[in-house]
């Protein structure tokens, strides 16, 4: 059965080689079990219900890759984009969770309108494929930033934005070396081949944490999966139809679009699996994997599921259809009774995974052609923008902008298609909204 459904054959793959890739997916990114709540949090939402929503929208939206898409990709709640939930629409606008919630259930709906009529494959098909491989560039680079502001190894600073942290502080800042010392060991593991190795350096943290005073027990191993109805269905219907809803979710549904395709399309660039012409296979159902599970896990009290660049784990080690997504969406469900173990995970422990998948996400960069100014400037804005403004969506704007005009002014109008020109403008009218 598992052979005619996922042509097995047709794929030159067996069952074996995609459970060993699916199990492989799953230990390289299981790291968002403990990431995801620990960012959440930071706005008041309850840590244990958001590990259960985090691994059941992870396990709806990757049977959904799995089954209808037939891809051997994962998704879960996806990194900048719950960082945007947490620190831009909470924390920094001044908003409810429960806001926030509603406007990823009322952009994930709008998504999933917008993958029938296949305006989001349109756009994923439009962006020049230099580009492509610049997002998945920029968003390494923010994703380590990310990881690095969260372990203390880089501080704000009024005079230079950022700087080096104190990090032989150990009695104020002792997370920066448990950070340092787990990001080094993690590298070697990587350095050394070893599957799983983000998740084992993710445990080892841990532990290493405990001296240092950074780990702490848990009150009780119940094994029982947290309650979700401190965050389940909690909206705030009674701003839906509010300037600021207006606002808040036309600002989602722009950095989220473009979050999503970037981050589908980094995925498959660092995969080797976009076609000739740069376009993602079978992007249409790829894409209705995303909203539906991030419309479910809005329900559920998650931010925006997302593609996850780990995926490209498991396609390395083989995996090249829908089997692989379903058994990592198996080991997804189980995960679900060992709540405990990774709810004590700190930061410091999980912020080296974040640096070390940033850096994986560097791969695509020696595809880029960086001969042509018209595509190198692009390219560069596009990379740099991300870490540099904290957001995935502001690099594409930069990047696609730059290159429309770049072309333009230099008569290579063939190089510029419609959708990128009224991508242009769209970007263009953002900045005066």
């Amino acid at each position: 059965m598992l052979e005619k459904y996922f042509n097995l054959k047709e794929n030159k793959t067996t069952v074996k080689t995609e459970v060993l890739a699916g199990i492989t997916t799953f230990m390289t990114m299981a790291y968002i079990l403990a990431v995801n709540p620990d960012i959440l949090s930071a706005t008041g939402m309850d840590k244990g219900a958001v590990f259960t929503a985090t691994a059941l929208s992870a396990l709806v939206g990757t049977l959904v890759m799995a089954l209808y898409a037939k891809l051997p990709f994962a998704l879960a709640p996806g990194m900048g984009l719950n960082a945007f939930f947490a620190f831009t629409i909470v924390l920094g606008m001044g908003h409810s969770w429960q806001f926030a919630l509603t406007a990823v259930f009322i952009e994930g709906l709008i998504f999933i309108l917008l993958t029938v009529f296949n305006i989001r494959e349109m756009i994923v098909n439009s962006i020049p494929l230099n580009i492509k491989h610049a997002i998945s560039v920029g968003i390494g680079l923010f994703i380590a930033f990310i990881g690095l502001k969260n372990a203390g190894i880089i501080v704000s600073n009024p005079a230079t934005l950022v700087s080096l942290g104190d990090i032989t502080n150990i009695a104020e800042n002792g997370g920066a070396l448990v950070a340092i010392i787990t990001l080094v060991i993690t590298g070697a593991l990587l350095a050394m081949r070893v599957k799983g190795a983000l998740l084992y350096g993710i445990l080892i943290g841990a532990a290493i944490g405990f001296p240092f005073g950074i780990s702490h027990l848990p009150g009780s191993f119940d094994l029982t999966p947290p309650s979700l109805s401190p965050i389940f269905m909690k909206f705030e219907w009674t701003n839906i139809l509010t300037m600021d809803m207006l606002l808040v979710v036309f600002t989602f549904l722009f950095v989220d679009m473009f979050d999503t395709v970037g981050t589908l399309i980094g995925v498959s660039s660092k995969a080797n699996m976009l076609d000739k012409e740069g376009r993602v296979p079978r992007v249409k159902q790829a894409l209705m994997a995303d909203a539906v599970g991030t419309t479910v896990g809005a329900i559920l009290g998650t931010s925006t599921v997302t593609t996850y660049v780990e995926s490209a784990a498991g396609v390395s080690e083989g995996g090249r259809t829908g089997l692989t997504a379903l058994t990592t969406a198996g080991l997804f469900l189980l995960a679900l009774f060992f709540s405990p173990l990774f709810l004590m995970i700190p930061g410091a422990a999980t912020a080296p995974a974040l640096i070390l998948v940033g850096a994986m996400m560097m791969t695509p960069v020696k595809n880029i052609n960086f001969d042509d100014f018209t595509e190198s400037i692009p390219v560069f804005l596009t990379i740099i923008m991300m870490p540099l403004t904290y957001s995935i969506a502001e690099g594409i704007l930069f990047g696609v902008l730059s290159y429309v005009i770049l072309k333009t002014l230099t008569g290579k109008f063939k190089d510029v298609s419609i959708v990128m020109i009224v991508l242009a403008v769209l970007f263009i009218l953002k900045f005066f909204i």
